[in-house]
């Protein structure tokens, strides 16, 4: 189904492997939202200053599983980082919901089955993983 919301979100992480800013700009509603385990309902400016860096560390995306219901979404990805190996893997749950083509919401909690070098075990005083940039 062409711009169902599995498709837009597929286009929106495809869009940080190809580096296009300008693509996920054009796509993300105004009013979007993003949340993940370190960042609580992020609205879109803040989005693109805190996670939009990201995308120079990903190299693709592989999406495990998605599930459509309606207007939102859910999908297990795996991402691969640069530079690649097997610790390099990244896992995660997406949750969202799509509206008129546009992502109006996402929420994102990691699934990670592997160390990775940059993120710290949940052994903080808060239980959270944390991303360490160099």
């Amino acid at each position: 189904m062409r711009n169902s919301p599995v498709e837009v979100a597929r286009a929106s992480y495809l869009a940080y492997v190809s580096k296009d800013r300008a693509a996920i700009e054009a796509l993300i509603a105004d009013d979007f939202h993003f949340t993940s385990p370190l960042d609580n309902r992020l609205d879109r400016a803040t989005y693109f200053e805190r996670c939009w860096p990201n995308s120079q560390m990903i190299e693709g995306f592989d999406f495990i599983h998605t599930v459509l219901d309606g207007e939102r979404f859910s999908s297990r990805t795996r991402a691969g980082v640069i530079p690649a190996s097997d610790s390099e893997t990244l896992r995660f749950s997406r949750f969202g919901t799509v509206r008129s083509s546009r992502p109006k919401s996402i929420s994102v909690g990691p699934s990670r089955t592997k160390p990775v070098r940059g993120v710290s075990s949940p052994s903080s005083s808060d239980g959270l993983a944390r991303r360490h940039t160099p």
